[in-house]
């Protein structure tokens, strides 16, 4: 396994972030295809074994139940000083916001009841979920900067924004003297590269990490095109995000497909190979030992410039799906 440094933290990450969305109570979420905390556990153990230090949650994940098999897994089978640990929190409910809750109390709140659920005292990069749009940035900021401050953590990212608005929020928080984000997880991957536009040659330029989730595009960049599995057929909102373009995206799974046979490798290692050459750490999420194996020795492989162009040639530009659809103001009545 390779490390860097997570964009301008002192945090020391895995070149591969383990995602731990399929872990958690199948019956208390929105996914039904996640695993059990028996299995979860043997996951996140062959991760650390394979020298996967970096593990990423979110207090949505399964009603907090993600959140509770990873922090039980990782107390343990690691010491705390050994594993980056990152979580998410959500936008202000709109019970909260007519109760009064600011979005301070909130960002406290919510990260005290992540503690809760992970058994931990601190978390190594708290990520702000998604844009909220009723809650002003500043308040965001400030939030995170106390819990910061507080000790409950020692850096902060976001996630489903535009170039815009990180930028937005950075300049804020260094004319305040507040925490910056130090890392961005969206949505790129071979089939969706609409992060090129701004998002990437804004974090190159400011040392921003790319830590985008969906590596694997839900598992189709793992699979020739015809090939299913359980994540595939139970997966609705993968399905909402590329089935609209299925057909444009099976060209270049089949160009994925055509390397891995020439290397003699798989179409995992292929896939996430081409995003280690543009990315920090890639999410990938693992549900099996082969995807976490896959996801390691990807980290081994290096693509040539000629492999690499053969891989993007056939792209084309996608329209924004799931989260980053939504991510506009409300309509004014």
């Amino acid at each position: 396994m390779k490390y860097t440094k997570l964009g301008n933290s002192d945090l020391k990450v895995s070149r591969v972030c383990m995602g731990c969305m399929g872990f958690g109570e199948a019956a208390q979420g929105q996914h039904g295809w996640t695993l059990d905390e028996e299995h979860s556990r043997e996951i996140i153990k062959h991760g650390l074994e394979l020298g996967v230090n970096f593990y990423d949650t979110a207090i949505a994940y399964q009603n907090g139940t993600s959140e509770q098999y990873v922090g039980r897994a990782l107390r343990d089978f690691a010491r705390r000083d050994e594993v980056v640990l990152a979580t998410k929190f959500l936008p202000r409910t709109r019970e909260e916001i007519e109760a009064g809750v600011t979005g301070q109390q909130h960002i406290e709140n919510m990260l005290n009841q992540s503690l809760k659920n992970l058994g931990m005292e601190y978390v190594d990069l708290y990520i702000y979920h998604m844009w909220d749009w009723n809650t002003p940035i500043e308040d965001v900021l400030d939030g995170l900067n106390r819990q910061v401050r507080a000790g409950k953590a020692r850096a902060i990212g976001i996630s489903n924004c535009f170039a815009w608005q990180i930028a937005k929020a950075n300049a804020i928080a260094e004319r305040e003297g507040w925490a910056k984000f130090v890392s961005i997880q969206g949505h790129y991957n071979l089939l969706f590269r609409e992060e090129e536009r701004e998002m990437v040659p804004y974090c190159n330029e400011e040392n921003i990490a790319l830590t985008p989730y969906s590596a694997l595009a839900a598992g189709r960049l793992a699979r020739k095109p015809g090939e299913t599995s359980n994540r595939l057929e139970k997966d609705a909102y993968a399905k909402f995000k590329y089935d609209a373009t299925k057909e444009q995206d099976e060209v270049i799974i089949n160009r994925v497909s055509e390397l891995a046979e020439k290397r003699g490798v798989s179409m995992t290692e292929i896939s996430l190979a081409w995003l280690l050459t543009k990315v920090t750490a890639p999410v990938v999420g693992a549900t099996k030992f082969r995807h976490v194996e896959g996801a390691a020795k990807a980290v081994e492989l290096e693509l040539t410039d000629e492999e690499i162009a053969f891989l993007e040639e056939h792209y084309v530009p996608h329209a924004l799906a799931g989260v980053m659809a939504q991510n506009r103001p409300p309509k004014r009545a």
